[in-house]
């Protein structure tokens, strides 16, 4: 099964697409972006089938949105004006992958954790608590780690919060997104840029694949990866 890269450029004259760009990922965008895909998805909700990852790229040339998936983006699911679609295969990427290799990462993550009943019970803690400062570089060393990749340098950049209302169990609509009225949600999001060695060639496929941590519904999770001579 291929894997896609696509960057969606908005159009110039499109109100709709400079404001869901410019704001907080949200269910606005995610709908936007699940739009792409076929509405029959099988075996399960449309992001997870189709393996929908995105993150909001901001440039001095403004904002794109940069999505990966298992399918291809139809560019006439958007609306007229909307922007524009350039998509290319990362088969070639995911197969040139070996241990060794230098390479420079990007990933906005949601670093959490989630505390036990009993330490919960104690400090009257929240489910998941968000992590901040050296807490969140820890948590993302251990996610790179797994994800087969040894750490050379790090950079951490505290991205807004994004707060939003998920789909209680049960409720439906968004084609197939899973979102609507219901719980609210909240994701602290850090973006994190460095370079790495490839440790395990095989995680970092799995990790590139399915995307690092919560949030992945609110443009979190997306690794990206360059190769990069200079990286040792």
């Amino acid at each position: 099964m291929s894997l896609w890269l696509t960057r969606l450029a908005p159009g110039p004259a499109s109100r709709t697409a400079r404001k869901e760009l410019a704001g907080l990922p949200g269910t606005s965008l995610h709908r936007r972006v699940m739009s792409l895909f076929p509405d029959d998805a099988q075996g399960g909700p449309a992001r997870a089938r189709y393996q929908v990852l995105y993150r909001v790229e901001d440039t001095a040339r403004g904002s794109h949105l940069l999505i990966q998936s298992n399918h291809r983006p139809d560019p006439a699911r958007l609306p007229d004006g909307y922007g524009t679609l350039t998509t290319r295969p990362l088969d070639a990427l995911l197969d040139a992958l070996q241990d060794g290799l230098p390479l420079h990462y990007r990933c906005a993550a949601s670093p959490v954790r989630k505390p036990t009943a009993n330490t919960r019970a104690l400090y009257n803690l929240p489910a998941v608590v968000a992590l901040k400062g050296t807490a969140a570089d820890e948590w993302w060393q251990r996610q790179a780690e797994n994800a087969g990749l040894k750490l050379l340098s790090q950079q951490a950049q505290p991205l807004d919060t994004v707060h939003d209302r998920q789909a209680s169990a049960g409720t439906g609509g968004g084609g197939g997104t899973g979102m609507g009225q219901g719980n609210r949600v909240r994701h602290q999001r850090i973006r994190f840029d460095g370079t790495a060695t490839i440790a395990d060639a095989e995680q970092l496929r799995t990790a590139l694949v399915h995307g690092i941590g919560p949030g992945k519904a609110y443009g979190c999770g997306l690794l990206s990866i360059a190769p990069a001579t200079d990286a040792a």
